[in-house]
């Protein structure tokens, strides 16, 4: 047997080892923390950022016409310490909490409805070990109705096997890091995700200003014209090609905490999408 071969088999060994050594406590740090940017909503903002010794205390996210939405404190010093951890995994994959009342936007239900039962538990999971912050948020307030709920119960979720595949990609676009849900229009039904997937035009207003979401299709109007390179360094970095910053909420530090492979499943789905003008 040469010597590549013997060190591929090695390589190969090694990493199924370390997959096989990740907890649930790992695996949900990397996810909360990094690539699902849990504490670009809840983490709350000072003038130099987020201020991490209150991280994932809870603060406001969006005021609007429609609703004034404060993401909660999910630290074991909120009420979610009263919650089993099947009630917190409900609530995050459903958005309903355990008195049976809904949990309204921004938190993106059409995304973590497919959150994969072991990367709930993992988050879940996570969450138990912050340390406690002591900070009280008010409730949201809605002007709208909210439905009765986003969909039937959620049984059982099994998430694509890890890689550098469309369908890795796709999930961790999805569900995890729901860049989909941002990069998506929306109709009066909610998210065109059947006709208008990655088509961009979402308007965001903060302290920066206004942001609209990109197209993240391969037309010529999305990302068709950025090398791998240059598309990576805008995900994880928000630096355009020309060297010119990008706007929030996209919450690029926390992409830049994902691995490699990560990355690369990232962009080959992006790669894959149905190729569509930018949104009128």
């Amino acid at each position: 047997m040469s010597t590549r071969i013997v060190t591929a088999i090695m390589i190969a060994i090694g990493g199924a080892a370390a997959a096989q050594a990740e907890t649930p406590v790992e695996r949900g740090e990397y996810l909360v923390r990094g690539i699902a940017g849990c504490g670009n909503c809840h983490t709350p903002m000072g003038p130099d950022g987020f201020v991490m010794e209150q991280e994932l205390g809870g603060r406001l996210v969006e005021d609007n016409p429609l609703f004034t939405a404060y993401a909660p404190n999910i630290t074991p010093a909120s009420r979610i310490a009263q919650w089993s951890d099947e009630e917190l995994a409900r609530a995050i994959r459903e958005g309903i909490r355990p008195d049976g009342s809904l949990i309204g936007p921004p938190m993106p239900f059409t995304m973590y409805r497919g959150l994969g039962d072991d990367d709930l538990n993992a988050i879940v999971a996570f969450l138990r070990t912050l340390p406690a912050v002591d900070n009280v948020v008010p409730a949201s307030t809605y002007r709208i109705p909210l439905p009765p709920a986003y969909g039937p119960p959620v049984e059982s979720v099994t998430a694509p096997e890890r890689g550098v595949t469309v369908a890795y990609g796709g999930y961790l676009a999805g569900p995890i890091a729901h860049c989909m849900e941002c990069h998506t229009p929306m109709g009066p039904q909610g998210l065109l995700l059947e006709t208008s997937l990655g088509q961009g035009g979402f308007e965001f207003h903060g302290p920066w200003g206004t942001s609209v979401a990109a197209n993240i299709t391969p037309h010529e109007d999305g990302i068709a014209d950025y090398s791998d390179a240059e598309l990576k360094a805008m995900i994880t970095k928000g630096v355009r090609p020309d060297g010119t910053p990008m706007f929030p909420p996209m919450p690029y530090g926390l992409l830049g905490r994902m691995s490699a492979e990560d990355l690369d499943a990232i962009v080959l789905y992006l790669r894959s999408l149905p190729p569509l003008p930018d949104a009128n």
